[in-house]
C-alpha cells in the first residue's frame, strides 16, 4: 500500500484490500485530505493506530433527494423547538462527536484529526450543521464538500432526534443547491432507514468525478424556507 506524489498522493483504488483498505501513513494536513476526499479515499484509525487511508467497495451514500423524511419528523422539525445553525461551531461539533459513546471503547476523531478538519474548515472547505435547543448545542454532523458533494464524517445526538433534524435541513438544502450525493462511506442501518443505500465503487467514483468539479455555492449558508 505505498504512498504516491503523482497524479495522486494515493495508489490506484483497485490496490485496496477487500475491506477497503488502501494505504497507510501520510499527513492529515489540508492537501492531504482533500486529495484523499478528491479521490473517493478517506482517513479512519484508531488512537494507536498509524494513519490508515480506506475506499470501500461498495460505498454507502445518500442523494439527498432521496432522504426519508416521516411526518413524525417533520413535525419536530416545525414544532419540536430545535433551532438549526451552520458553522457556528465546527470545533465543538467535532469534539462532542468524538465524546465516549455507550458501547464504544474510544474514537477515532483524535487531536490530529481535529486539526485536519478545522484547517479545512477555515478554509471553507468543511463544514457543520448544528441543531440548538434552548440555547444548548443538543445535534449536529460535519463533513467535508467539494464542488457538489458532501462527504458526511460524523454525526451526534444528545436529544431526541436533534440529530436527524440536522440531517433533513442539509438534505433539503443540498437538494436546492444540486448536490447529487451525500457520501455516508460505511453501511449503517440507521443511514438505511433514512435513504442510504450502498452502491459499487466504480459507480461511486464515476459520480464523483462528475461531481467535484462543479461551482461549489457561493455561500454555505441555509435558506430559512426549508420547511416553510
Amino acid at each position: 500500500m505505498p504512498l504516491t506524489q503523482s497524479p495522486s498522493r494515493f495508489p490506484p483504488l483497485h490496490q485496496a484490500l477487500p475491506d477497503g483498505l488502501l494505504a497507510m501513513g501520510g499527513e492529515l494536513t489540508a492537501p492531504w485530505l482533500l486529495d484523499a476526499y478528491r479521490h473517493g479515499i478517506f482517513p479512519w484509525f484508531g488512537e494507536e493506530d498509524p494513519i490508515l487511508w480506506w475506499s470501500p467497495d461498495p460505498r454507502m451514500v445518500l442523494p439527498p433527494h432521496h432522504f426519508k423524511l416521516s411526518k413524525s419528523l417533520l413535525r419536530v422539525i416545525r414544532n419540536g423547538g430545535f433551532e438549526v445553525r451552520v458553522d457556528t461551531a465546527f470545533e465543538r461539533v467535532m469534539r462532542t462527536c468524538a465524546a465516549p459513546r455507550a458501547g464504544q471503547d474510544g474514537t477515532w476523531i483524535s487531536e490530529d484529526i481535529i486539526a485536519g478538519y478545522v484547517s479545512l474548515h477555515q478554509a471553507g472547505r468543511a463544514h457543520s450543521v448544528e441543531s440548538w435547543f434552548e440555547g444548548e448545542l443538543v445535534g449536529g454532523l460535519y463533513g467535508v464538500s467539494i464542488g457538489r458533494i458532501f462527504y458526511g464524517e460524523s454525526m451526534f445526538s444528545r436529544r431526541s432526534n436533534a440529530s436527524k433534524v440536522a440531517l433533513a435541513h442539509l438534505c433539503r438544502q443540498l437538494t436546492r443547491w444540486q448536490f447529487g450525493l451525500i457520501d455516508c462511506q460505511m453501511n449503517t442501518g440507521h443511514l438505511a432507514s433514512l435513504g442510504a443505500a450502498e452502491i459499487p465503487r466504480t459507480q461511486f467514483v464515476q459520480q464523483l468525478q462528475n461531481l467535484i468539479d462543479c461551482p461549489p455555492p457561493a455561500v454555505w449558508q441555509f435558506d430559512p424556507d426549508l420547511f416553510a
